[in-house]
């Protein structure tokens, strides 16, 4: 899938970060999502806590695989705008409910949740501005 020629050629707000910028972020994100979702995951596998616990950090993970394919593969501002609200709502579902039971796994996830608002607020500016197709550079 070709993300560039596609996706530079949108208007984005001033405060958008560079485009090198999302993968060193992510690759940070995605080693604390693996240590702690699958620290949740193993401790409902084994019984130790409710599978009921992990259902919002299974949710969140396919709302956060779905992105890319939305955004970039269907090329619809939209639907990835609908999809990130939701990795935002199913985020601090699961950090609500853990964190009674695993403080620092809410506590680890921050940063996550921190970007996820970002993400979220810079996608539906996005969303916003190149809303008319004649709208684009």
């Amino acid at each position: 899938m070709k993300i560039k020629p596609w996706y530079a050629q949108l208007n984005k707000p001033a405060w958008a970060p560079p485009a090198w910028l999302f993968g060193p972020v992510w690759a940070v994100l995605y080693f604390i999502i693996a240590i702690s979702f699958s620290f949740v995951v193993w401790l409902a596998l084994n019984g130790a806590i409710s599978p009921w616990l992990a259902l919002p950090f299974g949710l969140n993970l396919i709302f956060n695989a779905a992105f890319a394919p939305l955004q970039f593969g269907l090329r619809s501002n939209g639907l990835a705008a609908i999809d990130v609200t939701l990795v935002v709502v199913t985020l601090v579902w699961a950090l609500v409910v853990i964190h009674p039971v695993l403080p620092w796994v809410a506590y680890a996830n921050l940063p996550y949740l921190a970007w996820g608002l970002f993400a979220t607020a810079l996608q539906y500016t996005i969303t916003w501005i190149n809303r008319d197709p004649a709208s684009r550079r």
